[in-house]
């Protein structure tokens, strides 16, 4: 039995960091999980960025409510889903991922949540468990599953090299050649023909 292990943010829909960032005319936020491997220091640094300039939950929801998926992720998500089940694993957080999810149709996601004042200021986040993509997987793993996972970032490589199958998609130059052993696509009919050939 098959399982597929998918990342969201820079795989099925744009950072949502990047464009908080261009909304907001703050650089800083730019900064992404493939910049930083620390996920949990990149979250405190951006808190400490949104208490500065006093941005909350609602501002940024009111950036992912214009976001929209990547062309053609959401008929790549629709077809593998006919094929198999699927699952994106996202240390991203509850009060993002919800819109969405709604433009791809509902698929399931696991991630993680905010903490969130009544002035709509974000205190602090709740991750569901450590390293929650690599243990996610170990732990279909150890149900039953045979996982194949994709990603792009820093925090995607350990669900990916613990599952039978693992691929790189729309990954940094950085990445792609720290790990010349994991196949690199950058196009949904690739990746998808790729876990195909897995399943």
């Amino acid at each position: 039995m098959n399982i597929v292990c998918l990342d969201m943010e820079g795989v099925l829909v744009p950072e949502i960091w990047i464009a908080f960032a261009e909304a907001s005319g703050i650089p800083e936020l730019k900064r992404t999980t493939r910049d930083e491997p620390d996920y949990d220091k990149l979250m405190k640094w951006r808190l400490g960025i949104l208490k500065e300039h006093g941005l909350g939950l609602r501002e940024i929801q009111e950036t992912i409510a214009k976001i929209d998926p990547l062309p053609g992720a959401k008929a790549f998500l629709d077809e593998l889903r006919s094929l198999t089940q699927v699952i994106i694993l996202s240390d991203t957080f509850e009060e993002f991922a919800k819109p969405l999810m709604r433009k791809l149709g509902w698929p399931t996601i696991f991630c993680n949540s905010l903490e969130v004042a009544e002035s709509g200021e974000i205190t602090g986040f709740q991750m569901r468990c450590p390293q929650s993509k690599l243990t996610t997987v170990k732990a279909l793993q150890s149900i039953g599953y045979e996982t194949i996972a994709s990603g792009d970032s820093y925090n995607d490589l350990g669900m990916i090299q613990a599952s039978k199958a693992g691929f790189l998609f729309k990954s940094t130059e950085k990445i792609k050649a720290d790990h010349p052993e994991l196949p690199a696509y950058e196009e949904f009919d690739d990746l998808l023909a790729a876990i195909k050939a897995a399943l």
